[in-house]
């Protein structure tokens, strides 16, 4: 694959960012992607190592290596017929994914991989720039129809899938726009919107349905899509955020990190403000702002604080701070424990660890004031509060961005019936999918529990072959 010695020829070059005191003016993306030479020059690089280890990180099995070959032989239409083969949306994954193939990759031993996130990203946008990538429709409808709720990137995936087969295929999206967190969770200097919109026109091509502002439960009665669908999908993630429990939590400055990041996705968007600010207009302008969680939606929100006019943002982690490196002999090619700087960090933000809040101070006016914190520490069993290392922080705006802790229960869930699993989620295996209610399936993060962009494509498609054989008796759909 690639060319022979090419990783002895040429060194790992990723793709680059513009000055941050640029970025911060806007948010648009601002990855600056390599030429086509530049790109064949990284493609050549995959070294034909006998095993792809990439494979094992890739959960949409994507077949990097061949890919990768025909980049480097300027076969670039074929490149994204391959990559569409296991793929959905690259587009997506280009972006968003954290590429846990790179942290598999044979070349990651000495912390080289191939740039297998940029050189997908670039596949699929030069198949959009040459018009390569047009509706697939189906040959015959098969007289089958198929309600899935939730547009988040497994229910898209799982539609397209299923549409591409004949199945008369319905979307209901709770939002205004469809996309589910891709839409409203991920800042759009991460991922410009009009990739989705892009992406609905073609599946609309291809028969599939959407119904926006419809959520299932409340809008739309559940039992009506039984009775008027052969099979229902549910996708509808896993949007029920962690709380921080904690005196003064209650206080109108401590906010979820999804109401903030969509807020401002909404007014990109051109909403107004009362219609992107239900309970009030939420901004980071000129305040102190405090992010309580070290993934990645915390650094979203310290880039979003930061274009908004932040006057400073702290990010906290109740977990030590990782390694600079890994331990590649224990971990590789699984995905490892490290420390991670997103672009959003190289902005501009105070990280610390091995903290744990214990009180938000309220201040005059009834809003927040500061933050009450303590250092911890692992005694072998369980983490302990350091003796005297109490501190308080200046805060006007707090950002909750711990997590999920599974899908919403109320109204879709309460109302469907299926068995759920001990975390929270619907209960439903990897082979079919099936839930405990005839005819109606689960995938995603509904079922998964909070996950990658990645596993949600995967789970997509997977399921979609399991409906479809239900549906058909056999199916052409890959898993």
């Amino acid at each position: 694959m690639g060319k022979e010695t090419g990783f002895l020829e040429f060194e790992r070059k990723d793709r680059t960012y513009d000055d941050p005191a640029e970025r911060l003016g806007h948010y648009k993306e601002f990855v600056r992607p390599h030429s086509g030479d530049a790109l064949r020059e990284q493609a050549a690089r995959c070294m034909n190592c006998g095993i792809p280890y990439c494979h094992t990180g890739c959960p949409v099995n994507n077949i990097i290596p061949d890919w990768n070959h025909l980049v480097y032989e300027d076969d670039w239409k074929n490149a994204l017929a391959v990559l569409h083969s296991t793929n959905n949306f690259p587009e997506f994954t280009g972006r968003i994914c954290p590429a846990p193939c790179e942290a598999a990759c044979t070349l990651n031993i000495v912390d080289a991989p191939v740039t297998i996130k940029s050189i997908e990203c670039a596949i699929v946008d030069r198949g959009w720039r040459e018009g390569w990538i047009e509706p697939a429709k189906p040959d015959r409808p098969t007289g089958k129809s198929v309600a899935v709720i939730g547009s988040g990137p497994a229910g898209l995936a799982c539609a397209q899938q299923l549409a591409r087969v004949g199945h008369a295929v319905t979307v209901f999206e709770k939002s205004d726009r469809i996309g589910g967190l891709l839409r409203y969770g991920i800042p759009d200097f991460k991922m410009e919107k009009h990739l989705i919109n892009r992406r609905a026109v073609q599946m609309e091509a291809e028969g599939v349905v959407f119904k926006t502002s419809s959520e299932v439960g409340v809008d739309v009665s559940f039992r009506a899509l039984q009775d008027n669908f052969d099979a229902i999908v549910l996708a509808g993630g896993a949007e029920e955020a962690r709380q921080l429990e904690i005196p003064g939590a209650e206080l109108p400055g401590v906010r979820l990190a999804m109401e903030f990041l969509t807020q401002q996705n909404k007014r990109n968007a051109g909403d107004d403000e009362v219609r992107a600010a239900p309970r009030g207009t939420l901004t980071a302008k000129d305040k102190h702002v405090i992010v309580i969680g070290g993934g990645d939606t915390g650094s979203d929100c310290v880039g979003t604080s930061n274009r908004q006019g932040a006057a400073r943002v702290t990010q906290l982690e109740i977990m030590p701070k990782p390694p600079e490196r890994e331990d590649k002999a224990l971990t590789w090619p699984h995905w490892p424990l490290k420390l991670r700087t997103s672009s959003s960090h190289e902005e501009g933000v105070a990280r610390d660890w091995s903290v744990l809040t214990k009180r938000v101070v309220p201040g005059e006016n009834g809003d927040v004031a500061g933050l009450e914190c303590v250092r911890i520490e692992w005694n072998g069993r369980k983490f302990e509060e350091v003796a005297g290392s109490e501190f308080t922080l200046k805060a006007d705006l707090i950002l909750l961005a711990m997590g999920f802790t599974g899908p919403t229960r109320r109204g879709l869930l309460d109302r469907v019936g299926v068995e759920m699993t001990d975390r929270g989620t619907v209960s439903a295996n990897e082979q079919d999918y099936a839930t405990s209610q005839a005819q109606v399936f689960a995938c995603g993060d509904m079922r998964r529990g909070q996950s990658l962009v990645v596993w949600a494509i995967r789970e997509g498609r997977q399921c979609a072959r399991s409906v479809d054989e239900a549906l058909m008796g056999a199916s052409k759909l890959p898993r």
